[in-house]
């Protein structure tokens, strides 16, 4: 409660310290029509972690009372997405309902109840931020909060958003084993298949590679999806612009190609690790050593939990050069075995 000698606007002013986003919002919040009602009846503990919370730097976030009513930072406004401003002041599972009763509702009951702090490190929380739900990596701590009667009246959350770290350091890993993968590769198709041993479905849900013969493209590998689902045709025309993949096009610009409509060509078709339909894919032209031919077409499928970004376009590129340098060795290797068998035989058959 604030005391007689405290004016409206200078309980607002020490309350919601500072001229970030945030201090503004609160301060012209109608709070009396939230459950922790006017900010003249919160207790002083309340408002003295508000103030502090709204001048760090860091992302936090006070969850207050039985119904954990949400005040947060300018730090934290990147984590909230597109459910920010809407989410100031309202109940969590309002706005994470993707997440609020298997994660984010018994972490909170936890720590309230033992009073004891909890803490993850790149926790992974499916989020509904942008229109689709999304992989999330968080590293937080939730501390119980102790009013003036000494109570746990709420829950106090600093976090970090991790989710470029651990993926960034999922598709190094990968990119190291699809080096070690095709390192032995003998011939074209078996770089492909030991291609689809090494890349991990969370960047990758499926991939098809096509080997060009001529007017056709065959498919020689694929990973992530069933060898007689529609996505998957053994062989493409490349004289005609197929309804399936647009192969030809990228086979005649030799560059890179995004499609939108996945679902719109093939139907739906759920794939791991999260049992969702991709919405686009990247067609990849895998060059010859010579860079004079497109030899290999790869289509790689993308997640449906991550956006298209240019840190995933260009892992996608160091994917289909690595495949690449994998079928220029294995090449090699095949020129070379035909020169010692030319070698190992006598003149009078390299002759008849």
């Amino acid at each position: 409660m604030t005391s007689p000698s405290e004016s409206p606007n200078t309980l607002y002013d020490t309350t919601f310290v500072g001229d970030g986003e945030m201090a503004t919002l609160m301060r012209s919040h109608d709070w009396s029509n939230t459950p922790l009602g006017p900010v003249e009846n919160w207790p002083q503990s309340l408002r003295t972690l508000v103030s502090t919370m709204l001048a760090s730097r860091f992302a936090q976030v006070v969850f207050w009372g039985e119904d954990y009513i949400q005040l947060y930072n300018d730090a934290l406004i990147p984590t909230f997405g597109a459910n920010h401003p809407k989410a100031l002041g309202q109940h969590p599972g309002a706005i994470w309902a993707e997440v609020w009763d298997n994660q984010v509702k018994p972490l909170l009951e936890g720590v309230r109840t033992t009073g004891e702090a909890f803490f993850a490190e790149d926790q992974l929380f499916p989020l509904l931020r942008f229109g689709y739900l999304e992989e999330v990596y968080i590293t937080f701590c939730y501390s119980p909060i102790w009013d003036e009667t000494g109570k746990i009246s709420g829950i106090f959350c600093t976090e970090t958003e991790t989710t470029q770290q651990v993926i960034g350091q999922r598709r190094l890993t990968m990119l190291r084993e699809l080096a070690t993968a095709g390192a032995g590769a003998k011939t074209l198709q078996s770089a492909c298949l030991a291609a689809t041993d090494a890349l991990n479905p969370y960047d990758i849900p499926f991939a098809l590679f096509y080997q060009v013969n001529g007017g056709l493209a065959e498919r020689v590998a694929e990973c992530g999806l069933s060898a007689d689902c529609l996505a998957a045709p053994s062989e493409i025309n490349l004289t005609e612009r197929s309804a399936s993949w647009s192969l030809v096009d990228v086979l005649q610009s030799r560059e890179p190609l995004l499609i939108t409509d996945v679902v719109d060509r093939f139907g739906s078709f759920p794939v791991e690790p999260w049992g969702e339909s991709p919405q686009s894919a990247f067609i990849l032209p895998i060059l010859s050593s010579n860079k004079e031919a497109v030899e290999c077409l790869l289509v790689a499928g993308i997640s449906p939990r991550l956006q298209f970004n240019p840190e995933y376009r260009s892992f996608l590129e160091l994917v289909g050069q690595q495949v690449e340098s994998s079928i220029a060795t294995a090449r090699s290797y095949e020129e070379e075995r035909k020169r010692a068998e030319v070698r190992c035989t006598p003149l009078s058959r390299q002759f008849s």
